[in-house]
C-alpha cells in the first residue's frame, strides 16, 4: 500500500476512531486529543504497518495503547511520595496499628522468621519488603534480575512453611 492509499484509509477511519476514543475516555475533548495523537503516531509509523493485516484493528490497537500509556502517566504524576519520613526505621509496633500485645508478638515472630533465613534469601527479601524494586536490588547486590526474583520467591516459601502453624489475628 502506498502513502496516498494509507492516508486515505486513515482518513476514512476517523469516525470509527473518534467513537472508539469516546468509549475509552468518556470525554469529547480527551477523545479528540486521543484521536489526534493516534493519527500522528500512525502516520509516523506507517512503515511498521504490514500489508494483508487488518488496518482498522492495527490503528485501534495503537489508539488503545496510547490511551493506556497516557493513563499510566497520569497515575504516576498523581502519586505523592512523602520522602520526609524515614520509612526504614519506623517503629512498627506503635505506628502501624499493632497496639495489642498479641500484635506485637506476631511482629516479633515474623521478624524472627525472617532473621532465620540464610543471607542469600534474607537480604533481597528484606530489601524488597523495605520498598526496593527488583531491579534496584539486583543493581545493589550485583546479581541478575532473575536470581533476585527467585530468591524473594524462595524466601516467601520458606516463611510460609515456618509461619504456617502460627495463627494471625
Amino acid at each position: 500500500m502506498n502513502t496516498l492509499q494509507f492516508q486515505q484509509k486513515l482518513v476514512g477511519l476517523q469516525e470509527n476512531m473518534l467513537n472508539f476514543a469516546l468509549m475509552l475516555t468518556a470525554d469529547r475533548d480527551d477523545a479528540q486529543d486521543l484521536l489526534q495523537d493516534t493519527t500522528l503516531k500512525v502516520l509516523n509509523n506507517q512503515e511498521k504497518f504490514v500489508d494483508n493485516v487488518n488496518f482498522k484493528g492495527w490503528v485501534l490497537t495503537v489508539m488503545r495503547n496510547i490511551f493506556i500509556n497516557n493513563y499510566h502517566k497520569v497515575v504516576r504524576t498523581q502519586t505523592i511520595v512523602d520522602s520526609s519520613a524515614d520509612l526504614y526505621n519506623l517503629n512498627v509496633t506503635s505506628d502501624s496499628g499493632f497496639d495489642s500485645p498479641d500484635s506485637s508478638y506476631q511482629i516479633q515472630e515474623i521478624s524472627k522468621a525472617i532473621e532465620q533465613l540464610n543471607d542469600d534469601l534474607r537480604v533481597p527479601f528484606s530489601m524488597f519488603v523495605s520498598g526496593y524494586k527488583y531491579h534496584e536490588i539486583a543493581e545493589k547486590l550485583n546479581l541478575p534480575l532473575g536470581t533476585i526474583k527467585s530468591r524473594i520467591f524462595f524466601a516467601r516459601q520458606e516463611l510460609q512453611k515456618v509461619l504456617k502453624d502460627f495463627r494471625f489475628m
